[in-house]
């Protein structure tokens, strides 16, 4: 009889998960067969990036790419991938459709990241042991221009409206605006002790930026480029993360086990709550709504309610999880586990007859050693000729 019971209980499984997979089957058809949903992985310890299809959580395919990748951003207007390779000193390009490196740039020393102007035409790379910033054609693919910055650049940023990039020289202690136009820093404004993530408002007014030297956010004013006020937060604050209206920043005490909420409007901390163990990034709501929260030392994703001020799950994942992303319908969050080497994927949905809550670890994808970026691209192939 035990036998019998468990045999039905194996069934009713293994039918649910056909069930799952079934109905999401159903929903790409009706997307049609040129749409692709990708999510590519920057593996700092194997020099590759991974590929991941988002419409059936598979690995799809491993591309090599420079010496210690970092930074993964996804041009908004073309269908390219952008991968900063921090130990060969160069951009590699990967062409989404076919996904492949198509061209590599050279930059100069120790890039991490890189960010691409509004209409897609330019990308902007700090070189931390060059203390310098390139500025890359992407249509050409060449560097137009390597403008002098602050010591040690760790991330540049493009203003919304495209007019100037940020750029937080970390050993400088400093922020150095530069003007898209000319090519030529227009401003350098004296920050706190090691400023490294940028957060930039929506109007293109004012910048965020976190110092985890001196455990404040500095906001600035872009236009007339000075410091407006320093913010006293948690321990170490290591990541910004801007709310999708623009209304409230959401910073990452690392050491802190902490996230504080920055109002925008009064440049005010609105609040400190403990979320767990050196929280490393957070990640907010296309609806304002919910945060997810990386706790590095926890191995887990806590899930904050913004409205109630609360935790309302904390959902076990892969070790040392990191970066965090979300699938376009936003139903899936991605985590990458940078101490294990994979892609933890969680899901939200309406819980069904004896389940708790609305987050569940749907999968786990294996990738390559110590992911560290990651970004999400949605697009339609373009019709075979």
């Amino acid at each position: 009889m035990k036998k019998i019971l468990l045999l039905l209980v194996i069934l009713g499984a293994a039918l649910g998960a056909l069930a799952y997979w079934y109905f999401r089957a159903t929903l790409l058809v009706d997307r049609g067969p040129l749409y692709r949903e990708y999510a590519y992985v920057a593996n700092g310890g194997s020099n590759t990036v991974s590929v991941i299809d988002l419409r059936t959580f598979r690995l799809a395919k491993t591309i090599p790419v420079g010496m210690n990748p970092t930074g993964v951003t996804a041009n908004a207007l073309r269908n390219e991938i952008y991968i900063v390779n921090a130990g060969s000193h160069n951009v590699s390009v990967i062409d989404a459709e076919r996904n492949q490196v198509v061209a590599t740039i050279g930059v100069h020393g120790q890039p991490y990241f890189l960010d691409t102007s509004p209409d897609g035409k330019r990308g902007y790379v700090a070189n931390s042991a060059s203390n310098n910033l390139s500025i890359l054609d992407l249509d050409h693919r060449v560097v137009v221009a390597t403008i002098p910055v602050g010591v040690s650049p760790g991330k540049a940023a493009v203003t919304p409206d495209g007019d100037t990039i940020v750029v937080s020289n970390r050993g400088g202690n400093s922020l150095s605006l530069v003007d898209a136009g000319s090519a030529s820093v227009r401003a350098t404004v004296p920050l706190c002790a090691q400023p490294e993530d940028i957060a930039i408002t929506p109007d293109s007014q004012e910048a965020f930026v976190s110092c985890s030297g001196s455990n404040q956010v500095a906001a600035v004013d872009l236009k007339q480029a000075r410091l407006l006020a320093l913010l006293d937060v948690g321990k170490t604050p290591a990541h910004l993360a801007l709310k999708p209206d623009g209304g409230e920043l959401v910073v990452s005490n690392f050491d802190g086990e902490s996230i504080s909420f920055i109002e925008i409007s009064s440049n005010e901390v609105g609040g400190t709550h403990l979320v767990g163990s050196k929280p490393a990034r957070a990640l907010v709501s296309p609806d304002n709504a919910r945060l997810y929260v990386s706790n590095f030392g926890s191995n887990a994703i806590a899930v904050f309610d913004i409205d109630f001020g609360r935790i309302v799950a904390t959902v076990p994942v892969g070790s040392q999880p990191d970066g965090l992303a979300l699938t376009p319908d936003a139903n899936h969050l991605l985590v990458l586990d940078s101490g294990s080497g994979d892609v933890t994927v969680i899901e939200k949905r309406v819980p069904k007859k004896f389940e708790k809550g609305e987050y569940f670890l749907l999968t786990m994808i294996p990738v390559g050693l110590k992911p560290n970026g990651i970004a999400v691209k949605a697009f339609r192939m373009p019709p075979p000729r």
